[in-house]
C-alpha cells in the first residue's frame, strides 16, 4: 500500500467514526450496543467463575450448554417480532429483562444461595442477549444511505465491541481481585439498564416492509428466515464459518478459566486477564479495521477473522507459557474485529429487509448452538486428553475452514462490487437518493440491464407503462408530440410518470447515443418508492415538475 492510499484508507477511517458521531441517531444505537455487551462479557467471566467452583471444568462447559440452548431454540421464534414492528423498542425491552435477570443473579450470589438459581438466571439473561444483536444488527441499515455508511457503522460498532471485550472481562478481573462475583453481576445489570436508557426516543423514519399478519405467526414467521438462508449459498457459507468461530469462542469460555487455573496457575483472577488480552487486541484490530471501510475485500478479511479464532489456541497449546498467552491470544481479538465488519455488513447487504431481524436470529441461534457445543466439546477434551489437547484440537477448526471456503469468499467479494455499483448509480436519481441502504438495495437487486443502439426507441408516447429505466451511460432525448422536449444522460432516470400516475406514457424517449440502461419493473418500483414517505413525496414532486413543463398536447416549455 502506498502512501498515498495509506492517506485515502485514513481518511475514510476518520470518516467512519464521524458519520456516526454525527447521525444522533446511529450514535444511540451504538452507545447501546457498548453498555449491552459490556454487560455480557462481564456476566460470562462471572457465571464462569460461579461454575468452576461448583464443579470444576465439567460445570464450566456443562453451564456453557445449558444457557445456550434455549437461546438457540427462542431466537429464531421471537426475531420475527424486531421485524414486525419498531426494532429500537424490542431492544429496549430485551436490555430491560438482562438487567434484570442479572440483578437477581446478583442477588443469589451476594446471598449465597443456590448455585442453580445463578443458573437459572443466567439462562434468562442469555435468551434477552440472543435477540439483543440480531435487532440492532437489523436496525443499523436503516439509519444508514449507503453501503460505505453501512461498512462504517460496523466498525464502529465491531470498535465498541471490542472495547466491551476489554472492560468487561477486566472490570470482572478487578473486581473479583477485590470484592466478589456478585459485584460483577451487579456491574452487568447497570450496564444493561444503561443501555435501554440509551435508546429511548429513538427516531428514525423505518423502510417499508409488507402488511404483517395481525396476530403474530413466529413459527411460520421464523421458518421464513431459515428458507432465505439455506436458498442462498452465500449466506449459508457465512452462517458455516460464523458456527466455527462460535465453537472456538465456547471453547474458550471454558479453556480460558482452564488455562490460567491449571496450565499457567495464574488462579482466577488469570481467567480475567487471558479475557483481556482478547479484548486489547480487539481494540487494536478494530482500529486496523477501520481502514477497511470501503474496500472490495470485505470477505477476504472475513477469511482471515476466522482463521484468527483458532491459530492462537494451537500456539498456547504448543507452547504455554503466560507471557506468549497474553500476546497470541489478542490475536483472537483481532479476528473478531474483522469479523465484525465484514460478516455483519456481508449479512446486512445479502438478505431481503423485511427478514433481516430474522436472518440474524438465525445467526444467534447458530452461534448459541455452537457457543454451548464448544463448551462442552473443550471440557470433555481436557476430561479426557488434557487442556493442551483440547487448544489445539479446538483450534484448528476454523483455519482449516476459512482455507476451504476462501475461493468461494473471493467470488461473493465480485459480487458485492457489482451490487455497489448498481446502488451508486440509483444513488444519483433525487427521488431515489432519500431512500435508506436497505430499500435501494431492494430496488438494486431487481435491475436487469437493457441496451438500445442508437437512434433507437426505448419506449413510444401512449404506450402501456410498467418499467422505470436509469441511464447508466449514453445520451437519450424525450420527445413530446415528435418534438424533443429535452435530453438525459448517466445518472438520470425516466418512466415514472407512466408508473405513478398508472397512465400511458407521456413521451417518447429515443437513444441519441448508444445507450446502456438499467430497467426496474413497476412491481419492483412502486412498493419501494411510495412505501417511503419521504421518497413518494419527492417522487410526486418531480412529477408534477415534468408535468408542468410539458404534457401531451401542448408546446413544449423552452
Amino acid at each position: 500500500m502506498g502512501v498515498t492510499d495509506l492517506q485515502a484508507r485514513l481518511v475514510d477511517a476518520g470518516g467512519a467514526f464521524a458519520s456516526n458521531a454525527r447521525n444522533p441517531q446511529l450514535r444511540r444505537a451504538q452507545l447501546s450496543f457498548l453498555g449491552a455487551w459490556t454487560a455480557e462479557y462481564a456476566f460470562t467471566v462471572a457465571l464462569g467463575i460461579v461454575a468452576y467452583r461448583e464443579g470444576g471444568a465439567a460445570a464450566v462447559g456443562l453451564v456453557g450448554l445449558l444457557r445456550m440452548l434455549p437461546s438457540a431454540l427462542l431466537a429464531p421464534l421471537l426475531t420475527p417480532l424486531a421485524d414486525r414492528g419498531r426494532r429500537e423498542r424490542v431492544l429496549v425491552l430485551v436490555s430491560m429483562l438482562r438487567g434484570l435477570a442479572t440483578a437477581g443473579a446478583a442477588l443469589a450470589a451476594a446471598w449465597q444461595g443456590p448455585a442453580v438459581v445463578v443458573y437459572t438466571l443466567a439462562v434468562l439473561s442469555t435468551v434477552a442477549a440472543t435477540l439483543f444483536r440480531p435487532a440492532h444488527s437489523a436496525l443499523l441499515p436503516s439509519l444508514c444511505r449507503t453501503g460505505h455508511e453501512l461498512a462504517s457503522a460496523n466498525v464502529v460498532r465491531g470498535m465498541l465491541d471490542s472495547v466491551a471485550t476489554l472492560v468487561g472481562p477486566l472490570l470482572a478481573a478487578v473486581l473479583l481481585g477485590l470484592t466478589d462475583v456478585s459485584v460483577v453481576f451487579t456491574v452487568a445489570a447497570v450496564a444493561s439498564f444503561a443501555s435501554a436508557a440509551i435508546l429511548v426516543g429513538l427516531r428514525y423514519d423505518a423502510p417499508p416492509r409488507p402488511a404483517a399478519h395481525q396476530r403474530p405467526q413466529l413459527l411460520a414467521e421464523a421458518v421464513q428466515g431459515l428458507q432465505v438462508v439455506s436458498s442462498s449459498r452465500d449466506l449459508t457459507l457465512v452462517m458455516v464459518l460464523a458456527a466455527a468461530q462460535a465453537l472456538t469462542k465456547g471453547a474458550l469460555t471454558v479453556l480460558s478459566v482452564v488455562v490460567a487455573i491449571e496450565l499457567l496457575a495464574t488462579g482466577e483472577p488469570g481467567a480475567g486477564a487471558l479475557m483481556t488480552a482478547v479484548g486489547v487486541g480487539a481494540v487494536v484490530g478494530s482500529l486496523f479495521a477501520s481502514l477497511l471501510v470501503g474496500t472490495a475485500r470485505l470477505c477476504a478479511w472475513f477469511a482471515l477473522g476466522i482463521a484468527l479464532w483458532g491459530l492462537p489456541l494451537v500456539v498456547v497449546g504448543l507452547v504455554p507459557q503466560e507471557a506468549l498467552a497474553l500476546v497470541v491470544l489478542a490475536f483472537i481479538g483481532v479476528g473478531n474485529a474483522l469479523i465484525d465488519v465484514a460478516a455483519f455488513t456481508l449479512l446486512g447487504r445479502l438478505a431481503p429487509e423485511e427478514v433481516l431481524a430474522r436472518v440474524f436470529g438465525v445467526l444467534e441461534s447458530t452461534v448459541a448452538v455452537f457457543v454451548g457445543l464448544g463448551a462442552v466439546l473443550a471440557s470433555g477434551i481436557v476430561e479426557v486428553w488434557g487442556p493442551r489437547a483440547a487448544l489445539v484440537c479446538v483450534g484448528l477448526v476454523c483455519p482449516v475452514l476459512a482455507a476451504v471456503a476462501l475461493p468461494r469468499l473471493r467470488r461473493l467479494d465480485h459480487a458485492v462490487g457489482v451490487r455497489d455499483r448498481a446502488v451508486t448509480l440509483l444513488q444519483q436519481v433525487p427521488m431515489l437518493r432519500v431512500l435508506p441502504l436497505p430499500s435501494i438495495e431492494q430496488l438494486a437487486r431487481g435491475l436487469r440491464p437493457v441496451a438500445v443502439p442508437e437512434g433507437q426507441e426505448v419506449f413510444a408516447q401512449g404506450e402501456v407503462g410498467d418499467v422505470y429505466f436509469v441511464i447508466e451511460s449514453g445520451e437519450a432525448e424525450v420527445l413530446g408530440d415528435g418534438r424533443i422536449v429535452t435530453s438525459l444522460g448517466p445518472g438520470e432516470g425516466f418512466g415514472e410518470i407512466a408508473l405513478l400516475r398508472r397512465s400511458p406514457r407521456t413521451a417518447t424517449v429515443r437513444a441519441r447515443t448508444e445507450l446502456r440502461l438499467r430497467a426496474l419493473d413497476g412491481e419492483h418500483f412502486l412498493p419501494v418508492v411510495l412505501g417511503f414517505t419521504p421518497a413518494g413525496r419527492e417522487a410526486t414532486a418531480g412529477v408534477d415538475l415534468l408535468l408542468d413543463r410539458w404534457a401531451p398536447g401542448t408546446d413544449p416549455l423552452p
